[in-house]
């Protein structure tokens, strides 16, 4: 069994009656960083994060699970951080988003709807000598490369 793979177990045991945590992302680096992002439907406390790397830490090494030195970092995932997962994306309606397309293409909207195959923003269009309008863009996630969360400081 891979390393994430048990990994992923014993945070789901970890977490099992919390519905409202989940997993972002599990990943050993070659550098020996073992990165768990959490996440939370409202957000994720420090505490969690604690309990849940006192867990993992705790039966990584009753197992031996690591034959060399690693460092496990719990965490959720940075202001920077682009969503990885469809419950990101929901937990973001009504806030602005940037979107990278696939063929390197940049979009910007409020995230209005999300589901199992697109996303829904809401875009404003300005023309040259025209009033700005707003159009909402249908946008299957197969055509995005990358999104993140726009941060407004007004």
């Amino acid at each position: 069994m891979q390393i994430e793979e048990r990994v992923h177990e014993l945070v789901e045991e970890k977490i099992a009656d919390r519905t409202d945590l989940f997993i972002v992302r599990i990943k050993m680096h070659n550098s020996g960083l073992l990165e768990i992002l959490m996440d939370g439907d409202n957000g994720i406390a420090i505490e969690d994060c604690v309990q849940i790397s006192r867990h993992v830490g705790f039966h990584l090494e009753e197992e031996d699970a690591i034959d060399r030195a690693y460092r496990l970092e719990v965490s959720s995932p940075g202001i920077d951080t682009p969503l990885l997962l469809n419950r990101q994306y929901q937990k973001n309606i009504g806030r602005s988003i940037r979107i990278k397309g696939v063929e390197g293409e940049k979009r910007e909207g409020k995230l209005i709807a999300v589901n199992d195959k697109s996303i829904v923003i809401e875009e404003v269009k300005k023309e040259k000598g025209k009033k700005a309008t707003t159009e909402e863009a249908e946008i299957p996630l197969d055509n995005i490369t990358e999104t993140k969360v726009l941060i407004s400081f007004k």
